[in-house]
């Protein structure tokens, strides 16, 4: 996975460039003013901080569909552009107006930096380690703070401090930005599938997953342009294709797949009194099943974690894969970046397996065969197993028979034969996994049930959502090159309309994702950092530098260094749980925690105390709510935009979610002065207090759990719960 690792690294420079900017104008900021006498005009030093925000927002409003026309990567090349360009400007400005200018151009660089990094993150990593990648931009977006407070304390110990140089460096940095676009950035896969540039995707994706089979991710890629119909949950058992000791299933719709053991295939068959997608989501979740106001699709996608924990062991063919389906098997991102441990199939054993037993071509399913090419770049179905996805079953099905292939965390997509045509099924394997199965109670999504061990054989359940292709069957059936049909091609490769919106799954998900960025703003952030200054010169540190010899500018600024620096370690730490713990999770958990830390700070200011106890309470509600933030809330909801919504609609989607965003941050931004006038540092810190208790409120009943999802799933998943709920309301 080095590729999609370096590539994302590439591409997260540009969110180091925000960091370097914010920081950077927060202490030039101070030297501006004294040049151009802006001391009594704070109207217009406002206007030079926030004109990259009004930029920011500009650009917003159309870089989404803008991305969907013409790509993610011309999008990134102009952000490098604007980034390059507005701080050269800023170097020469002779004048506030051409500052502004530059303040502008610098904030259409930001703006699309902002919100199209992490859905071409997302578009290009593996699933297993998405929200690791995801979290990137937040730590170098941090990291270029650190490095800019730095090098602004360091030139404001100058006794004449150039304003113009602080602000021109970023031309630096930018101009490898730009560089790196160019050269080194590939353009999404899936884009280029939803333009049906197809041969420029696998060569992409070759290129990301460090390997030549990508069929299976191609089937994935193109299967995600269309949400599936008629949408439901089954329930199968999977177990050795034996003629005697078969599960007690009929054979009507089975999936064929084959083991990582040569010889051995087993075979997919639903269970009698399989679940409909409402039965799945009510009794899904244990855990939440009974919650008041519970969102059902919550339940619903807690239910493919919780029910599908391996036991490990056995020997079975789950029993083989390192950890848990969703646990990922890559031990860090240093490892992956170095090569170690990026091959599952070496740690596996080292063995070459023969998962067909025959000739590769002719085991090969017609759309498999024409997703790959020819056939000849790739190699047979008995070359080594990828570690990608920790794939438990590898596809090879004759003429008549079904196919599957892994898609990545622990997912299986797999084609199944109906009238007139295909089904898409999406595998997830289940609980119970190697060992003995006599009279054990296994638990699938639809409810519990008997599976006797026949025949020394294992079996174990798997939950599938089941819809209609995307792929036209009658091409597939026939041999012939597949497309994607109807209206849905014609429509992606114009871009999405506003009606696309109101569907039942984009129109959930899009609820998801703007509510989160809203009330992100609300939480207090902003205003944290705004007031963060102020509360630690009134806990007494600032005193503190002064006795040191520090000027009031420099202490100020190495005041902001300090709260910049705990934010690196929590990052790093985000960034190794995030595909662990789950997004929800740590969003739970880190919340309340900022209520603590908010509700602190209000005490200290309306509490008599004394001067020690005062800084100790100030500095370290201050600490530990920039922590935490950074840790959960400050970076997940972006992730979170970038992965539930479906390719053709994803552009549109994070715009309208990035506006939010902006819109938000503007107008905290500015009215928290006004409300610190007229209520006072307790007033407005409770303010906050209450909207991290409604952002925790909202996260538990409306926020599903995506990590280790293909995007593709996640998405099918919201449009098809939404359909049915929508049907049953």
């Amino acid at each position: 996975m080095r590729g999609a690792v370096l590539v994302a690294i590439a591409a997260t420079v540009g969110n180091f460039l925000q960091g370097w900017d914010n920081s950077t104008i927060a202490g030039a900021v101070i030297y501006i003013k004294r040049e151009f006498h802006l001391e009594s005009q704070p109207t217009m030093e406002g206007l030079i901080v926030a004109m990259s925000l009004m930029g920011g927002t500009l650009i917003t409003t159309f870089s989404g569909p803008v991305a969907d026309v013409f790509g993610r990567r011309p999008m990134l090349i102009l952000s490098s552009l604007c980034y390059l360009v507005g701080s050269l400007v800023m170097l020469w400005s002779p004048n506030v107006y051409v500052l502004l200018v530059a303040r502008l151009l610098d904030g259409f660089g930001i703006g699309l930096a902002v919100t199209l990094i992490p859905l071409y993150i997302s578009e290009t990593a593996p699933s297993e380690i998405r929200g690791t990648l995801n979290t990137l931009p937040q730590f170098l977006g941090s990291g270029g703070m650190f490095l800019s407070y730095i090098m602004v304390f360091i030139m404001s110990l100058q006794d004449s401090p150039n304003w113009r140089v602080m602000l021109g460096v970023l031309a630096i940095p930018s101009l490898s930005y730009l560089v790196l676009t160019v050269l080194f950035l590939p353009e999404s896969p899936r884009w280029l599938v939803s333009k049906g540039r197809l041969d420029e995707a696998r060569l992409v994706l070759r290129r990301l997953r460090g390997r030549e089979d990508v069929a299976g991710e191609m089937a994935l890629l193109l299967e995600g342009l269309g949400v599936g119909k008629d949408p439901s949950i089954e329930e199968y058992i999977i177990g050795p294709a034996t003629d005697e000791g078969e599960p007690p299933a009929d054979k009507i719709g089975e999936v064929r797949l084959y083991g990582t053991e040569e010889g051995v295939s087993w075979v997919a068959k639903p269970v009698a009194g399989q679940s409909t997608l409402g039965i799945a989501s009510r009794q899904g979740s244990m855990a939440n099943q009974n919650v008041p106001l519970m969102d059902p699709l919550v339940t619903l996608f807690g239910s493919v974690h919780e029910n599908n924990l391996p036991a490990g062991g056995g020997g079975s063919m789950f029993g083989s894969m390192r950890g848990s389906m969703f646990f990922p098997g890559t031990s860090s991102m240093l490892n992956m970046i170095t090569g170690a441990g990026n091959n599952q199939g070496e740690e596996d054993g080292g063995a070459d397996h023969d998962y067909s037993g025959g000739d590769a071509e002719d085991n090969k399913s017609p759309l498999l065969r024409q997703l790959q090419g020819s056939g000849k770049d790739y190699p047979a179905a008995s070359s080594r197993r990828s570690g990608y996805g920790s794939s438990m079953f590898n596809a090879a099905a004759g003429a008549g028979e079904e196919a599957g292939v892994g898609i990545g965390g622990g997912w299986q997509l797999a084609y199944k034969k109906k009238e007139g045509g295909l089904q898409r099924v999406y595998l997830h394997g289940g609980a119970a996994a190697g060992g003995s199965r006599r009279g054990s109670m296994i638990s699938g999504i639809g409810g519990a049930m008997d599976v006797e061990e026949i025949g020394g054989g294992d079996f174990v359940p798997a939950a599938a959502l089941v819809s209609q292709t995307a792929v036209c069957s009658k091409d597939v059936l026939s041999g012939g090159k597949p497309e994607i049909g109807g209206r849905r091609s014609q429509k992606d490769s114009k871009g999405t309309g506003c009606a696309d919106l109101f569907e039942p799954g984009i129109k959930r998900a899009l609820v998801v994702g703007v509510v989160l960025q809203f009330l992100q703003q609300i939480s207090g952030i902003n205003g944290v950092l705004y007031y963060a200054p102020q509360i630690l010169q009134e806990a007494g540190v600032s005193v503190l530098l002064a006795s040191l010899g520090l000027r009031s500018d420099s202490a100020s600024i190495l005041i902001s260094l300090f709260s910049t620096i705990v934010m690196l370690p929590c990052i790093m730490l985000s960034m190794r749980i995030m595909d662990v713990a789950g997004r929800r999770s740590i969003m739970l958990y880190t919340i309340p925690i900022l209520v603590v830390a908010l509700f602190a700070l209000v005490f200290s200011s309306i509490v008599s105390m004394g001067a020690v106890p005062r800084a100790v309470i100030s500095t370290g509600s201050v600490v530990v709510y920039m922590s935490c933030f950074v840790m959960g809330f400050g970076v997940i909801p972006n992730i979170l935009c970038a992965e539930i919504f479906p390719t053709a609609a994803r552009g549109l989607c994070i715009t309208i979610c990035a506006l939010t965003y902006w819109i938000m941050n503007i107008v905290v931004t500015y009215s928290s002065p006004l409300l610190l006038n007229s209520l006072g540092l307790a007033g407005v810190f409770t303010i906050f207090g209450i909207g991290c208790t409604l952002s925790w409120v909202f996260v538990f009943l409306k926020v599903p759990e995506t990590k280790g999802m293909p995007l593709e799933v996640i998405c099918e998943f919201f449009a098809a719960g939404a359909s049915v709920l929508d049907r049953q309301n």
